[in-house]
């Protein structure tokens, strides 16, 4: 039986790639963004992936998307987000210090707290919410890792008001993924190589990489699991 999957931040990197996972085993993607022309591309030749325009960081967006999803979402994958810091300006005076470091809580944690409220009345029993963190959440990466761990703190509760219901909530925390417009292409050489060379595995993470964890966290085999952060970084990082 096919799931309705909604991906947040859909058109490029990790979403695509967990859109393309659950499409590809019979699931309903829908994939939403702010850029029309990426999830577009994420569809292309996938009849069961819907494009769909939100920003998820506007409450209003967000009322209009309802309007357009159907009454029931299994699995509600909460991607979009990003380092912010990438886009400003480089201003340093204090009202753009804070303008700055409140467009990352808005992207990264703010945007998955809106969603899931928007969709609460249509989450399914048995279902799933995964959020998407990052490795920056224990190491530190200014307001970026400090909105990604407020989003795995905000998951604890979050998973004790959906587990009566029996719909999980968990974090997948990546490592440095290859093949994502996450570092706007401003990656050097020797950081890359700095990055694959602190995995213990001795490799850059995939998109698929992740997207094989978020769909495991979204079936049967993972009923049992919630309120955890699941580490995908090659080693970079351990816990016991």
């Amino acid at each position: 039986m096919s799931r309705t999957i909604l991906v947040t931040g859909g058109g490029t990197g990790i979403g695509r790639a967990v859109a393309h996972h659950f499409a590809d085993r019979g699931d309903d993607v829908l994939v939403t963004g702010r850029r029309l022309a990426p999830l577009e591309e994420t569809a292309a030749g996938r009849g069961t992936v819907r494009p769909l325009v939100c920003d998820h960081t506007d409450p209003g967006s967000l009322t209009e998307l309802l309007d357009r999803l159907p009454g029931r979402i299994d699995v509600l994958v909460n991607n979009a987000g990003g380092n912010t810091d990438f886009d400003t300006d480089a201003a340093t005076d204090l009202a753009s210090w804070a303008r700055d470091f409140r467009a990352n809580l808005d992207a990264n944690l703010v945007s998955a707290a809106l969603t899931t409220r928007a969709l609460d009345g249509r989450l399914a029993a048995g279902g799933a919410v995964v959020h998407l963190g990052s490795i920056a959440a224990d190491q530190g990466a200014g307001s970026y890792g400090a909105a990604k761990a407020g989003l795995a703190s905000w998951n604890v509760e979050l998973s004790r008001t959906l587990g009566p219901r029996d719909i999980t909530a968990n974090v997948v925390a990546p490592g440095y993924i290859a093949d994502t417009e996450f570092f706007r292409d401003r990656l050097t050489d020797e950081r890359r190589d700095q990055l694959v060379a602190n995995a213990a595995v001795g490799r850059a993470g995939s998109p698929e990489d992740i997207a094989g964890t978020v769909a495991f966290l979204a079936s049967p085999a993972a009923r049992h699991l919630t309120g955890q952060v699941l580490n995908v970084n090659g080693g970079t990082r351990t816990t016991r």
